[in-house]
């Protein structure tokens, strides 16, 4: 068993003040693998305040300086991906290749990208010829606290401390408290690093605690949260008191279009990515809407698909999806099964429990249910498992409408060969981002949503901006730059 009961304050691992024990359970087994703390007010206190001690003096460093401290972190993070690959496997049942080989190295993709968006990126800005007394100054904001979700930890750690390391931010991280092994080996990281004392601070801790917490804090200037609508909702109402900024990445329900002159592997991909990380992914296409001409072949596709996904341990070798991450979890996708068995959705592959041979572990069974409308519940909540909902459409107004009929705003997806109806559609479809014929966003791109998918933009130049305020300067001396 291991225990990982300390927090990362202020430059060292200090015990609980106010901690109580939780048991992070390994969702291949069921069985509890570690027990770390879940901190309360003191700690949250405790943190808040070294963050913001250090603010000063960290803000005010040449960015160049903070530039090398994350070259170090990324120098450490490689030396240590092999720890991180099997903590992440063990706290949220991704398969060990594949947390190797997408889990791990997503965190160093984005702090690639961020040093690359860095080299350019100017603190002072002139307001334009017009006014050539006045600038722009982008300061960092102050203390941050730093909400990330279970689901692809390194992702939206990385996403959210690198760049608040390089605006000049302190901050307060609270990962998730079903997965908080791999934010431990993180906090180490940056310890190993030099990061100096009270910059980077870590409490594990749950939302109603911590969370809440971090998110009244007087002394906290941001809140940068990743996860669920409902919690969304909670931040940004806990937060609005002390009128702090409140970033939200949340969940999403994305439709894949499927055009009858789309590529051959257009069904095969988007039902694949549907299931990839067990379906766990806000931005994963759980909608697919085939045009008519294609649509019982595409269904035949997405049969073929999820009968030959394999599902087994997070720890075993091979090609395979692993569990979903807890019990709350497993039951929620059986209730979302069950329901569209019985609001009349064609079940054609897959269904409500385990696959077959396995009686132990949150495993659930690929799922695809076809003639699916988008009343349905199926097509209205986010799953968060592996089960793709595939509906018909005759025109491309139609696909627009469908495609638009939701709460939600992240990811869309096209899929088609003409170039002219794929530029239409990437601009009609509300999302925050929209990605076609299998062609993933570049190095940079801001991942993000619009509606309830919450508004944030993170990764690249956007990212940065995000820990940043704008101060307006006139009666600027040129001459004394």
């Amino acid at each position: 068993m291991i225990e990982k009961r300390e927090f990362y304050i202020n430059g060292e691992w200090v015990g609980p003040r106010a901690g109580r024990d939780c048991e992070v359970i390994d969702p291949s087994t069921e069985e509890a693998c570690a027990v770390i703390s879940l901190g309360g007010t003191e700690d949250t206190n405790a943190a808040v305040a070294a963050a913001k001690a250090a603010f000063d003096e960290w803000s005010q460093t040449d960015p160049e300086t903070r530039l090398g401290y994350v070259k170090k972190i990324r120098e450490i993070y490689l030396e240590r991906a092999e720890d991180m690959s099997k903590a992440i496997s063990l706290e949220m049942g991704a398969p060990i290749e594949m947390s190797r080989a997408s889990q791990t190295t997503s965190g160093t993709w984005h702090i690639d990208n961020f040093i690359t968006a860095f080299k350019d990126f100017k603190f002072l800005r002139p307001l334009g010829p017009h006014a050539p007394n006045d600038r722009i100054a982008m300061e960092p904001i102050g203390v941050a606290g730093l909400i990330t979700p279970w689901n692809w930890p390194m992702n939206q750690v990385a996403l959210k401390v690198i760049p608040a390391l390089l605006t000049g931010c302190t901050m307060v991280l609270k990962p998730s408290e079903v997965a908080p092994l791999s934010s431990i080996v993180f906090a180490e990281i940056v310890h190993a690093a030099g990061v100096p004392a009270g910059v980077f601070n870590m409490v594990n801790g749950d939302g109603m605690g911590v969370g809440t917490d971090l998110s009244t804090h007087p002394d906290v200037d941001m809140i940068s949260f990743t996860g669920s609508a409902r919690a969304g909702a909670a931040i940004s109402k806990a937060a609005a008191d002390t009128f702090k900024r409140v970033c939200l990445e949340l969940g999403g329900k994305g439709a894949n279009l499927v055009f009858a002159d789309a590529d051959e592997k257009a069904v095969t991909r988007g039902v694949r990515h549907c299931f990839n990380n067990t379906g766990q992914s806000c931005n994963a296409p759980t909608r697919m809407l085939v045009e008519r001409p294609v649509y019982e072949q595409a269904i035949e596709t997405a049969i073929k698909i999820a009968e030959s996904t394999k599902v087994a341990s997070a720890h075993q070798d091979g090609n395979h999806i692993g569990p979903v991450v807890s019990a709350a979890q497993y039951e929620k996708i059986q209730g979302y099964i069950q329901k569209g068995i019985d609001e009349g959705a064609r079940l054609v592959a897959g269904g409500v429990g385990r696959p077959e041979g396995l009686n132990r572990g949150y495993f659930v069974r690929p799922t695809v249910f076809a003639d699916v409308s988008n009343d349905m519940t199926i097509a209205r909540e986010e799953i968060f498992g592996p089960v793709l909902s595939i509906m018909p459409f005759d025109t491309e107004e139609e696909a627009v409408a469908i495609a638009n009929d939701t709460i939600y705003g992240l990811t869309n997806y096209v899929q088609s060969q003409d170039g002219a109806k794929r530029n239409r559609l990437a601009r009609r479809l509300r999302s925050g981002m929209v990605e076609m014929n299998g062609q993933s966003r570049g190095a940079g791109s801001p991942f993000g949503g619009t509606k309830t998918s919450g508004r944030a933009r993170e990764g690249g130049v956007w990212g940065l901006d995000e820990f940043l305020e704008v101060k307006a300067i006139s009666g600027w001396d040129p001459a004394a730059e």
